[in-house]
This record gives C-alpha cells, sequence and structure tokens, in this order.
C-alpha cells in the first residue's frame, strides 16, 4: 500500500497536466505533459526527477511534451495498448484490466474509448485518484470524436462504478460552461443548481473546480445519468435505453 503526492500545473488555455510522486520510490510521473517547459519547471521547483509519462490519449494537447521530457529524464512513457502507434515516444503498452506498478503505487487501467479509439484511464485506488483525460469531465464528457456513443457510455459506466469518494482529475476546467449546459436538461436537480452557484463563486475568485468527486459527479453530471429517468424524460425520450439518451444529451452539448 502506497499513497501518492499529486500536483496540479496549469497549461495553455484550459488544460491540467498532473505531477504523481510515490515518496517511497521517489517515482515521479507526469500525466498528460501538452508541453515540456510547465513540467520542467514544475520539476525543478521541487527537486524531482520524472521516471514516468502516462498518456491517456493521443491528442496533442496531452502528448506535446512527451518527446522533449523523455529526451531529457529517460522516462518511461506508458500508454494504451490500443492506441500504441499514436503515442509518441510509447515505450510499455496498457491496456483494460492491466495493473501497472507505479513505485509502490498500483494503477489499474481502463479501456475508456469513445472521444479516441484507444483512450484509457488510470485509477489510484490508495489514493483515491482517478486520471481520465478526457473522457470525463467536471459535469461534462469528451466529444464523441473516434468511437460511438455507445462506446461512450459504456466508458463512462466503467468509471461511475468507481468509490464516490474518488478524485476525478480530468483534463480541462470545462466546469463552468459544462454546468451552464447540464442546467438546461436537469433544470429541477436541486444537487446540479447548487453545484453550479458554487462554480461560478469560484471562477468568481479565479480558483479551479478541478479536481471533483465522483459521488458529486454521479448526482449532478448529466453524462453519468443517462440510465435515469429524470434526464430520459427531460430530453424527450421517455423509456429510451440510456445509449439513445446519452447520444442525445452529447449531440445537444454539441450544439450548445
Amino acid at each position: 500500500m502506497s499513497t501518492i503526492e499529486i500536483v496540479q500545473i496549469p497549461t495553455r488555455r484550459d488544460n491540467y497536466v498532473y505531477l504523481v510522486r510515490e515518496p517511497n520510490q521517489n517515482t515521479v510521473g507526469v500525466v498528460d505533459p501538452s508541453d515540456a517547459a510547465p513540467v520542467i519547471e514544475a520539476l525543478t521547483a521541487r527537486g524531482w526527477t520524472l521516471t514516468h509519462i502516462l498518456n491517456t490519449h493521443h491528442h496533442g494537447d496531452h502528448t506535446g511534451g512527451n518527446v522533449e521530457l523523455k529526451a531529457k529524464y529517460g522516462c518511461k512513457i506508458v500508454g494504451p495498448r490500443a492506441d500504441h502507434d499514436r503515442i509518441p515516444g510509447i515505450d510499455i503498452d496498457v491496456g483494460d484490466g492491466d495493473t501497472y506498478a507505479f513505485g509502490d503505487a498500483i494503477a489499474k487501467v481502463f479501456d475508456t474509448p469513445g472521444h479516441t479509439h484507444g483512450h484509457i484511464a488510470f485509477w489510484f485506488e490508495e489514493g483515491d485518484a482517478l486520471f481520465c483525460g478526457d473522457t470525463l469531465f467536471a459535469l461534462g464528457c469528451g466529444r464523441v470524436f473516434e468511437g460511438t456513443f455507445g462506446q461512450m457510455w459504456n466508458s463512462l459506466t466503467k468509471l461511475r462504478d468507481l468509490p464516490d469518494s474518488t478524485k476525478v482529475y480530468c483534463a480541462h476546467e470545462y466546469t463552468q460552461a459544462n454546468a451552464r449546459f447540464a442546467l438546461t436538461v436537469e433544470t429541477g436537480n436541486q444537487a446540479l443548481i447548487d453545484r453550479a452557484a458554487e462554480i461560478d463563486a469560484l471562477r468568481a475568485a479565479n480558483k479551479r473546480t478541478v479536481p471533483s468527486r465522483l459521488g458529486i459527479e454521479k448526482a449532478t453530471n448529466p453524462f453519468l445519468r443517462a440510465d435515469d429517468a429524470s434526464v430520459a424524460n427531460a430530453v424527450g425520450l421517455p423509456g429510451a435505453g440510456p445509449v439513445d439518451v446519452f447520444a442525445e444529451v452529447r449531440m445537444r452539448k454539441d450544439k450548445f
């Protein structure tokens, strides 16, 4: 059993990159480095040496720093087996059901296709930490670019099954815009109404809304609630299956 230390690094316009340190073996990773420079700055400030890069998917705002960081630190790049050829510098393939030993901490891997064909997520049970890339956002989910709505719904339900206490370390600060959309779906969800007000206050104070907790996502995120009758009714699909409801909610968000 081992805990992990997590450092959140804001990059670009709205990206989040995460340093993860396992202290027993001084293993230091970075999740989805969009750019090398802010990662190097954060490592240098702490006197840490990078040993791993963990990639959730191939998009450039998640892998843009891979090659430079690997050249500087000689770190190992861990990424999705299903998308090996699109992960720059990849050394180690992982996929659904695998566990990866990160020092003395263990990451469980989930295949979460939908946003991309080869998307994965890393869950550190001991740290209550989920690194889900662009599959699940606070009050949202990623666009379905390469997969199907059915795949994306299945991916989201895998993550939804994790404990309520799980901290959701998603890759973007999209929460306020997601809340505005969510309120158009579940107009009477009091937990959502209260959360949206809290989010507005945080952003007005220039504070981050990430990470969130999975328990509150289950109660307020319409993309995790497509099998709830209230959401089906709200989008005019009473009695429809969750994939159809999810697809309708996702298409509405695409146009929002």
